[in-house]
């Protein structure tokens, strides 16, 4: 029973980083939050009183979010992405698809939008245009990374076959798409470091990390987590490509050195 003045509890249905990770938001019940990492504080707040917002893409700092509706009782459909503009508190663009909508990623230029079984990319405009479409296997995950470099424009994402990666140059589209045979399974998550020149790759069975080149394709790195399965959360590079940090199901967190392997050791943060 709530006490005269307690503030009533809305659960937490998302929370991810921006680009450079100096931000994260979090989807609520009841709308979402945007906090500064360094030092913590809580950057903007949006109440809705009619839904709740179960993902949430920022753009790095700036007034433009992504949002896809969640929860109990979503504020949007599930199908609909709405580009929020936190300056005018309103949404200033809306795309509506046949299928639920798994993922949104974010450029200055660009708006991809994940479904389950394709990969949707569009102008970041008032009205955005439809510039590609790719295939994918089943994606119920929405995997899919977008390099935020100003440089490059490298789109990765599952393959048509289970455990493939496709690599696409949104400036150069006019290229056939990059194709990786990553690992035997399906994928369970991967993660592009912040210049779009490496690409980390784990399977379902959680027990091989694995780099690739962007450009040529070629493994860099291939790094034991374990011998017993896990289910890969997060995969994450630091600023500068050194390290890989490796979250899982058996609440531990591992830490690799990309350039030097023979510092890596059989240890591990546990949660």
């Amino acid at each position: 029973m709530k006490t005269p003045g307690e503030k009533k509890k809305h659960p937490l249905l998302f929370s991810g980083f921006n680009q450079d990770n100096g931000c994260f938001a979090c989807g609520l019940e009841n709308g979402f939050r945007v906090y500064n990492c360094e030092p913590l504080k809580e950057k903007e707040r949006q109440d809705f009183a009619d839904g709740g917002i179960g993902f949430i893409e920022m753009l790095f700092r700036c007034n433009y979010l992504a949002l896809v509706g969640g929860g109990l009782c979503p504020k949007y459909p599930p199908n609909k992405v709405v580009i929020w503009d936190d300056l005018k508190k309103r949404s200033v663009i809306e795309i509506e698809f046949s299928a639920p909508v798994r993922t949104v990623r974010l450029r200055r230029d660009r708006i991809v939008v994940v479904l389950d079984m394709l990969i949707k990319v569009y102008t970041f405009t008032q009205t955005p245009q439809q510039l590609h479409v790719f295939e994918t296997c089943f994606n119920p995950k929405g995997l899919c990374v977008l390099s935020p470099s100003s440089t490059t424009s490298i789109l990765a994402f599952p393959g048509k076959l289970p455990g493939r990666i496709q690599i696409v140059d949104l400036a150069h589209t006019d290229h056939m798409p990059l194709e990786i045979s990553a690992h035997e399974g399906p994928l369970s998550s991967i993660a592009l470091n912040l210049q779009g020149t490496k690409l980390a790759t784990a399977s379902e069975k959680g027990t091989l990390i694995r780099i690739f080149d962007t450009s040529s394709g070629n493994m860099l790195n291939e790094l034991r987590r374990g011998s017993n399965p896990a289910n890969i959360f997060c995969l994450n590079f630091n600023r500068d490509s050194s390290l890989l940090c490796v979250s899982s199901d058996h609440g531990t967190i591992h830490v690799f050195s990309v350039d030097d392997e023979s510092k890596n050791k059989q240890s591990s943060f546990t949660a």
